[in-house]
């Protein structure tokens, strides 16, 4: 009975270090990247909404998102969903729509434009 106590703590012990070890990864991600200040405000609105809620984005806000990279992207997106405020969304929903947004601003960008 005591060993499956201490194996129980040892469990919790690792899946609470590793969900710290993931935001302090994103965080630095982050930071490393300087991923905070390569969108302006208006498209990061644009695009949470259409991640975290309903919504699309316009051609200028992917191709700022394009510009932000999917390193950072991806960072942003898993960084918010560890917020408290977020907890009632599913992650698996939100890190789809986030992967489906990032994808169609990709196809847009990479796009040939009509010719005028």
């Amino acid at each position: 009975m005591a060993s499956l106590n201490v194996y129980s703590v040892l469990v919790v012990l690792f899946l609470t270090c590793g969900a710290v070890m993931a935001m302090k990864e994103n965080d630095q991600i982050i930071k490393e990247n300087n991923c905070e200040t390569k969108m302006g405000l208006p498209c990061v609105l644009e695009a949470f909404t259409s991640i975290f809620n309903t919504g699309s984005i316009s051609n200028k806000c992917c191709c700022e998102l394009v510009v932000l990279g999917k390193v950072c992207h991806s960072a942003l997106v898993k960084r918010t969903l560890e917020n408290p405020l977020f907890k009632d969304l599913n992650p698996a929903t939100i890190i789809a729509k986030s992967i489906q947004t990032w994808n169609n601003c990709l196809a847009l960008i990479d796009s040939p434009s009509p010719s005028t």
